[in-house]
């Protein structure tokens, strides 16, 4: 004979003060738990969104960044003119681009941090459909002037719109603000690349990305490019070349934000643990009844994980609807690829919500399990006795 459900939940509501209390421990697990895993995703989702699917990105080989590579005249001109490259009114969908890092202070604070400055070709917007100019205008070819993104206008001195930055020892006007979402270009700073290649005396470029005219041929261009003696250079589409630009930022941050939780959450099934302790000893005369009436020791059993459970998952659902609230937060951070500066925001999914909750589940069932199996045991004449 099983015990109903309602004697489990009567028996919480009983004892609120205590529910309330061991719920709220596992509420912060779940919480510290919750934004760790939105803070990983938030920053892979930031730059594999920086990335197009029908993008490819060409680099030199063994480098790990655009900021690391170098590509001369000569090889560009054999890429851009692969015939997998897309065209669009007469013109080749494919940009020759420049990634430098330069120090600029933040507003506020004055501290300095890593920005990068992207030199930019015609096609460059061609092939980001998610930059949008926001304010101003384009900067004219030829000249000293920049755009800077978003994130860069609203976090470093000089990235307004009429502001003047100074660097390749020349002074820089930005003519206009673009927005790109929540992806990497939103913390750049956008110039002709020509321009930027004469100020920083680059004569090598640092990408070349072009436009598939049709997605599947990618493995058939990145076989030619990477097997072409005439060059020294590694393709990959873009949306995975960012992806890696992610890789070991985010797995730090899950590394670190699991260490947190095991940590925390020893204390919050220890708290569950004394709470479903209490919950036997204040009950024994009830659970002697429960026995004698009939009710097997497993029907004990599940009436008390079954309330650890509960707890366990309570704890969970508030702890996420807390954690929920962080993505209306931007922080920034040090791409550890680049060790440049990038903003993003926390990024709550369904699968975060699931491990969580889980998670939560878990914790309670720990907390429970032991002071189930007590009461389970109990000798029924014994527990009776007790007053």
């Amino acid at each position: 004979m099983g015990i109903p459900y309602y004697y489990s939940f009567r028996n919480l509501w009983t004892r609120r003060l205590t529910t309330v209390l061991t719920a709220s421990g596992m509420a912060l697990v779940v919480f510290v738990f919750a934004a760790t895993l939105m803070l990983a995703e938030g920053l892979r989702k930031t730059l594999v969104d920086t990335g197009s699917y029908d993008n490819v990105v060409v680099i030199r080989k063994s480098a790990q960044t655009e900021v690391q590579s170098g590509i001369d005249r000569s090889q560009a001109a054999v890429v851009e003119t692969q015939p997998e490259v897309a065209m669009a009114g007469g013109e080749r969908l494919a940009a020759k681009e420049l990634v430098v890092l330069i120090s600029l202070p933040k507003r506020g604070s004055g501290k300095p941090s890593n920005v990068v400055i992207r030199g930019v070709a015609p096609a460059s917007l061609l092939l980001r459909p998610q930059v949008r100019l926001r304010e101003g205008r384009m900067p004219r070819p030829g000249s000293a002037e920049i755009i800077a993104g978003a994130n860069i206008a609203k976090r470093f001195q000089g990235g307004g719109i009429g502001e003047t930055v100074r660097f390749g020892m020349r002074d820089w006007t930005v003519v206009g603000i673009f927005d790109a979402g929540n992806t990497g270009f939103s913390s750049e700073i956008w110039g002709d690349v020509d321009q930027l290649m004469q100020a920083f005396r680059r004569p090598v470029y640092s990408s070349i990305v072009f436009k598939l005219r049709d997605p599947a041929e990618f493995a058939k261009v990145k076989a030619r490019i990477e097997s072409d003696p005439r060059l020294t250079l590694e393709v990959k589409r873009e949306i995975r070349f960012y992806a890696d630009q992610s890789e070991a930022m985010a797995k730090f941050l899950r590394i670190l934000g699991v260490t947190l939780t095991i940590i925390f959450s020893l204390g919050a099934v220890i708290g569950a643990m004394i709470t479903m302790y209490a919950a036997v000893a204040n009950r024994v005369t009830e659970i002697g009844t429960l026995r004698a009436l009939g009710f097997r020791k497993g029907s004990i059993l599940a009436a008390f994980i079954l309330e650890s459970l509960f707890l366990g998952l309570l704890g969970g659902v508030v702890g996420l609807f807390f954690a929920s609230f962080m993505q209306l937060i931007t922080i920034s951070t040090m791409n550890w690829q680049t060790f440049s500066e990038l903003a993003f925001t926390f990024t709550l999914t369904s699968a975060i919500v699931g491990k969580c909750l889980l998670f939560a589940l878990a914790m309670g069932f720990v907390g429970g399990l032991l002071p189930a199996f007590r009461a389970a045991r109990m000798n029924i004449v014994e527990a009776l006795r007790a007053t």
